[in-house]
């Protein structure tokens, strides 16, 4: 992983488990006081059935004929009873407490008005200490949730941030090899034209210089065949159309011509079967970028001494070659921007994406076959064509 995608990753961690974490921390703050809440009603609501118990029980003592009257107690509380004018009868209270003294921390209190009175009290005061061993365990509880869950969200977040910076990834390596690719495809004929320059400067006056004139006008054209994919596809440049009638038979023998002698560098034997009067309604750069990109990647995929045949009609261009091929798996996304299918041949992966953008600007028909070793066939089919009239 790279020094910008490190830092990348660390930055959305970062932002990410702190977002979740203070939203796990709100929601672990609101179940906590909802719970705490329950926990004390449910603690108030045993404390009023055991007030309500008691006084059945100072009813039944009030109602005794008993000599000695023994106050009931209550096991888990303390119990007071008050007469109407609050002034205290009666209790368990290890010192006298006050009717309407208010509640302390850490205590439940429930008080009770008695009607009829029962052995003259009106008031019954019931008090506990507060049960804090379930909120205890709640806190436990949550916060070992929280750390689970940091744990869970730390781990999901890295492979998020993985997944996320994948494309960053991906432009990366395709920037790097478009550069190395670059370097590659231009130094070949920049290397070609200096090197037949040398040596037509070495010949005697008088020599035939046609063979190094012949590969110095290959790298030239491969220069300029370049130079327009790159002005074609370079930042999503704005390119103006003008579609006119254009004889696409002459286009294609006059670009095969134009290819001639990188053809005849790899020795191929050129089958041509090309109809006339096949007239498209299409820009001209436009038309010759398809055909050259064509026409550019049979003979460089093509194996030394192999076949390229080119075939017209007024339905469909066909460019078969006999090269290295194009594995199965690799056929449906070969025509995106930077996607080679092999790199034991030089380019940028190119070639396609300006074929697909421009047979789905026109309408036309795109669909490569292929085998591996065997060839690869590229079908255009002309659905928007202007017959002879």
């Amino acid at each position: 992983m790279s020094g910008s995608e490190r830092r990348s990753l660390i930055r959305f961690l970062v932002i990410y488990l702190t977002s979740t974490f203070l939203l796990f921390a709100l929601a672990s703050w609101i179940f906590y006081h909802a719970a705490a809440r329950n926990i004390r009603q449910q603690q108030m609501q045993a404390l009023r059935l055991e007030a309500k118990h008691l006084l059945s029980q100072l009813r039944m003592l009030h109602q005794s004929n008993a000599p000695v009257l023994i106050y009931p107690r209550i096991p888990s509380a303390r119990s007071a009873i008050f007469d109407i004018d609050g002034h205290y009868i009666f209790g368990d209270f290890p010192q006298p407490p006050e009717l309407n003294t208010s509640r302390r921390p850490g205590m439940l209190q429930f008080r009770i008005n008695i009607d009829p009175y029962y052995l003259g009290a009106a008031w019954l005061l019931v008090q506990r200490p507060f049960d804090d061993a379930p909120l205890r365990a709640l806190r436990r509880n949550i916060l070992l949730y929280m750390i689970g869950g940091g744990v869970l969200f730390a781990i999901l977040g890295y492979f998020l941030g993985r997944l996320f910076i994948a494309p960053m990834r991906e432009s990366v390596e395709q920037m790097n090899r478009f550069i190395e690719d670059t370097t590659h495809e231009l130094n070949t004929p920049i290397a070609t034209i200096l090197t037949n320059i040398e040596m037509i400067e070495a010949l005697e006056k008088g020599n035939d210089v046609r063979n190094e004139l012949g590969r110095i006008a290959i790298a030239s054209r491969t220069l300029s065949r370049l130079y327009d994919d790159l002005s074609f596809l370079s930042l999503k440049h704005p390119y103006h159309r003008q579609s006119v009638d254009v004889d696409l038979g002459a286009l294609v023998r006059e670009r095969i011509d134009y290819f001639r002698m990188m053809m005849e560098a790899k020795q191929l034997t050129v089958t041509r079967e090309i109809a006339d009067d096949v007239v498209v309604s299409i820009d001209p750069n436009d038309a010759m970028r398809l055909v050259d990109n064509l026409l550019s990647n049979a003979i460089k995929y093509n194996r030394t001494g192999g076949e390229l045949h080119v075939t017209l009609t007024r339905q469909r261009l066909i460019v078969r070659d006999t090269g290295v091929g194009i594995p199965e798996a690799k056929i449906a996304t070969i025509h995106e921007r930077f996607r080679r299918a092999n790199t034991s041949e030089g380019g940028f992966g190119i070639g396609l994406d300006i074929v697909h953008q421009v047979v789905e600007y026109y309408g036309f028909g795109f669909s490569v076959h292929s085998e591996v070793d065997v060839g690869t066939e590229v079908v255009i089919e002309l659905r928007i064509m202007r017959n002879e009239q």
